[in-house]
């Protein structure tokens, strides 16, 4: 094993320790190589994770699979290579090929991924979710699979107990062939957190974190593995600059307070 395959794997193995320890793991998510630097260099970062809504975003594209492979692959190999810490890459639904696309995006030096099953037939999403993991296994590292099921988000008007019953039952499923964590997305009650966590084990279940969700201290108390904020972040940011921008044409000032951080 080369030195770059160690370290590599080395970050792999950290990613999943972050994940399985006590203390709940917030990944406040990044879109470029500046917006990684960034908030690596905040006390309390461990890890950091794309997130592909943002990045799409800011390369002109919607969300979706709308951008093309090679350039979300460019994008987060940028990321990766301007930090020392572990990165978990948001790689939507695969591009196609989930294995292929995972390879090629531990080759740019990504450890982990969330991967979306879009509520596929369970058979079909399952073996998603087992080509992400051999593709890890194939090349040397025990990559860490954030395996997201989209029950929620494609809830539509269900009844709450068929779409947490289909949560826990993909959830379920993707952690039997391997899965680190099971990604959750939705505004999720208390109710609903206890259940999925309940169902899956402590440190497993993943959420975002969006207005009006749960606060992170009290996720870590249900259980809760991991948090991430999706494209919420870059929103912070453009909320930001588009305030700036009125008060500057107004005859305004620059924020007190701003600091060169590029």
């Amino acid at each position: 094993m080369t030195e770059a395959q160690h370290d590599l794997a080395a970050k792999a193995t950290t990613l999943a320790r972050l994940h399985s320890a006590p203390g709940i793991l917030q990944v406040v998510n990044v879109w470029d190589v500046i917006s990684a630097k960034t908030i690596a260099a905040v006390p309390g970062t461990k890890a950091l994770a794309t997130a592909s809504h943002s990045i799409a975003a800011s390369l002109g594209y919607e969300d979706g699979e709308n951008i093309p492979l090679e350039e979300m692959i460019t994008a987060v190999g940028r990321i990766a290579a301007a930090t020392d810490l572990p990165v978990s890459a948001d790689l939507e639904s695969g591009y196609g090929d989930p294995g292929d696309t995972v390879r090629r995006a531990i080759g740019v030096g990504i450890v982990g991924a969330n991967i979306e099953d879009q509520m596929r037939p369970l058979p079909d999403a399952v073996a998603q979710m087992e080509a992400v993991l051999r593709a890890g296994t194939s090349e040397g590292i025990d990559f860490v699979l954030n395996a997201r099921t989209d029950a929620f988000v494609k809830a539509g008007d269900r009844a709450p107990a068929d779409v947490l019953a289909d949560a826990v039952e993909r959830g379920r499923a993707y952690l039997a062939v391997g899965a680190t964590t099971v990604f959750v997305p939705g505004l999720l009650d208390e109710h609903t957190v206890t259940a999925l966590v309940e169902a899956f084990g402590p440190q497993r279940l993943s959420v975002i974190n969006v207005p009006g969700s749960l606060a992170p201290s009290r996720l870590e108390e249900l259980g809760v593995a991991r948090i991430s904020y999706g494209p919420w972040t870059q929103r912070v940011a453009l909320t930001a600059l588009a305030g700036a921008a009125r008060d500057l044409l107004a005859d305004g000032a620059l924020p007190e307070g701003t600091l060169p951080l590029n």
